[in-house]
């Protein structure tokens, strides 16, 4: 099924079926991100945010996030 055939597809959807379609895109793109963030981290791609987090903290600069208010 291409793109195109699945667009025409949604535009006849009830709402409650675009609704359920969207809730289930969603929980797939959320899962998605998850796969890719735990990738990146056992790649080391994201092992400079730990180097900075300990040269702030190291420095004291550190602040927690969200900053309290």
């Amino acid at each position: 099924m291409s793109l195109a055939e699945i667009k025409s597809a949604v535009r006849e959807l009830s709402p409650k079926e675009l609704a359920e379609l969207a809730a289930f895109i969603s929980k797939q793109d959320g899962a998605e991100w998850d796969r890719q963030m735990e990738e990146d981290a056992a790649s080391g791609k994201l092992d400079f945010l730990f180097q900075e987090a300990e040269r702030e903290r190291s420095a004291g600069t550190l602040r927690d996030w969200p900053e309290n208010e």
